[in-house]
């Protein structure tokens, strides 16, 4: 801590963090000794973020992370969006196909940012906001691949006919980007995706992780 922070709102922060980092809430006991803080703090820490439904507790007394934060996180995906565009037009038309930014979103790929190449005759029509499961198509594929492989060893997922007959996708996971887990991607109509796409696809996740840094 330094003279120009708030130890209060740093403890506040600390309790949303850990609360995010599990999926069956904490105590406030167990709070208090991940702090390093007494009790009483915890107690006063609880109320204020509940106040503003950032945290919430159940019949049990165990605190989870309230509905308040998604009002917060989707201000996150318009800047996601701006950030990660100028890398997504540069591989739509480098390659001639639709790109994408995907993020996840509960058990679903949610596309929050897509670039149609302009000097195509014809391309996938995508569109953000359009949703799939993790395990169906390059992007949730990607992601979850990404899940299981060692740091610095991710590659590219390619896929065939899974989310739209006729079309493949490739996709590439976005790496070391703190509170983001997500991938980029194209999709192509084509029977099988070409042998460049995948490195191109990957150069450009690794150009949006570098702007969300």
């Amino acid at each position: 801590m330094t003279a120009e922070t708030s130890q209060t709102l740093d403890r506040g922060l600390r309790v949303l963090k850990l609360l995010a980092d599990t999926d069956h809430g904490l105590t406030v006991t167990e709070l208090s000794n991940k702090l390093g803080v007494n009790r009483t703090v915890v107690y006063r820490l609880l109320a204020t973020l509940e106040q503003h439904a950032l945290v919430r507790r159940d019949l049990g007394g165990r605190a989870r992370v309230g509905l308040g934060v998604l009002r917060l996180g989707r201000q996150v995906h318009p800047l996601v969006r701006e950030a990660a565009l100028p890398a997504l037009r540069s591989l739509a038309e480098d390659i001639g196909a639709t790109a994408h930014l995907t993020l996840v979103d509960g058990s679903e790929a949610l596309a929050v940012a897509v670039v149609e190449p302009s000097w195509t005759d014809y391309h996938v029509a995508y569109r953000a906001g359009f949703r799939h499961p993790l395990d169906r198509g390059a992007a949730g594929r990607a992601i979850l691949a990404a899940r299981q492989a060692p740091v610095g060893e991710c590659g590219f997922t390619l896929t065939h006919g899974e989310l739209e007959a006729g079309a493949s996708g490739a996709a590439a996971p976005l790496v070391g980007v703190t509170g983001v887990e997500g991938s980029v991607g194209v999709v192509m109509l084509a029977d099988a995706v070409p042998e460049r796409v995948g490195p191109r696809v990957l150069d450009a996740a690794r150009e949006v992780a570098d702007a969300l840094r």
